[in-house]
Parts: structure tokens; C-alpha cells; sequence
């Protein structure tokens, strides 16, 4: 059911790279670079093994909770921790179905939710803010 942190629907940015050499560093250095920006240079980060079905390997990209700092709160579920995005790098076969040689080429994928991030970014406490079409919540974002 739709609650303030669940919804039915959500928009979602995917990210995807493929080069030769590509690499979990060149991953993990771009989505430091994004938390910074978005949350402050000091933010921490952190990779955790995850699952996604198209890639290996997979992990939960985390920041340090910005409501308590780190310190537990029940927005962070208590650790201390967000996980804002899932990533990983793209799975061999997943390359060759799109004609890639995956001996040649490695990639990378990421995807996060645009209200989850707008929500930290903001302090919004609710996700249903964005569905209500409350023209005096949206204009605050110009």
C-alpha cells in the first residue's frame, strides 16, 4: 500500500557505461562524485553486495544518512545508512545479447529513484507530496 516511503509508481534515472576497460573503481569513482555533489564533499559512501539480475557483480551504493548523521534514526532504519541506488557491473551475456564482445568491452549500470533522491536532497518526509499536484509543494523546486 502507498505510504510516505512506498509507493506504486516511481521515476527512476538509469545510468549505463561501456568502453574497454572499464572497471568497479571507474563505478565506484563516478557514483562518489554524484553523492558529493548532491549531499556535501563529506558525506560518506559506501558499497554493499547486492543483487540486480543483469549485473556481476552487484552492489547497494549507501550514503550516510542525512537526517541523523549517522547516528541511527528511524528514517535510516536505525544503521546509520541510505541506500540511494543499486548498481553493478553488466553481466557477459548481457553484452553479447546486444552484440558487445564481452572480452573486449566491460560496463557498468546504476539506476536510482528520482523522488528518493529529491526527498534527502530536501528533507521531504513524505512521497506523496509528488503525486498530490500541490502546485505550491512542486513550485518550490524551481
Amino acid at each position: 500500500s502507498i505510504d510516505a516511503s512506498h509507493a506504486s509508481e516511481f521515476f527512476q534515472v538509469e545510468g549505463l557505461m561501456v568502453d574497454e576497460g572499464t572497471t568497479m573503481g571507474d563505478l565506484r569513482g563516478l557514483l562518489d562524485q554524484f553523492a558529493h555533489a548532491m549531499f556535501g564533499r563529506d558525506r560518506p559512501t559506501r558499497f554493499r553486495p547486492g543483487y540486480y539480475p543483469f549485473t556481476e557483480p552487484s552492489v547497494a551504493f549507501d550514503v550516510q544518512c542525512v537526517v541523523c548523521d549517522g547516528s541511527g534514526c528511524p528514517a535510516c532504519g536505525r544503521p546509520g545508512w541510505l541506500t540511494i541506488l543499486g548498481a553493478g557491473m553488466v553481466h557477459p551475456v548481457v553484452l553479447q545479447y546486444g552484440g558487445i564482445d564481452p572480452e573486449r568491452h566491460q560496463g557498468f549500470a546504476f539506476g536510482m529513484g528520482t523522488e528518493r533522491i529529491t526527498m534527502l536532497r530536501h528533507g521531504i518526509n513524505d512521497l506523496r507530496l509528488f503525486m498530490e499536484n500541490d502546485l505550491r509543494f512542486l513550485e518550490q523546486f524551481r
